[in-house]
């Protein structure tokens, strides 16, 4: 009977062994996922004030740094190069309204290199021009 007990104990540790990798996985997926999840929250809203500052001032140099503003926790932070509005100007008067859409591309690396460098995560923003 005692030597039956020992069996089960060292199977018990295989199992173990087979099992860990698997929960660290797991854990793994669950951090990056919810610092993609949280990470593209953010450019949402970035996008969303740009467009906002963009409609009512007409400027693109004042959206691009309400943008930076509106994301002083990425790391790396966001480049003019990677923020774009469309169009460049609201046009002063005209019949038909017009929307200007303030669009960022960022690559956002991973916390740990395990399931790659990072993924590309992208944030929109449309508003109405002249408010």
């Amino acid at each position: 009977m005692r030597t039956r007990l020992r069996d089960q104990r060292g199977a018990t540790a295989v199992e173990f062994a087979f099992i860990v990798p698997l929960l660290l996985v797991l854990v793994l997926g669950i951090a990056e996922f919810g610092h993609a999840f949280q990470v593209q929250g953010t450019l949402s809203a970035a996008a969303r004030e740009g467009a906002r500052v963009m409609a009512l001032q007409n400027s693109p140099a004042a959206a691009r740094t309400a943008v930076r503003d509106a994301t002083p926790t990425l790391d790396p932070a966001i480049t003019d190069a990677q923020i774009t509005v469309t169009p460049t100007a609201c046009p002063t008067t005209s019949t038909t309204p017009t929307n200007v859409r303030v669009t960022i591309d960022y690559p956002m690396p991973f916390l740990t290199d395990f399931f790659g460098a990072g993924v590309d995560l992208t944030g929109t923003g449309v508003m109405r021009c002249n408010g």
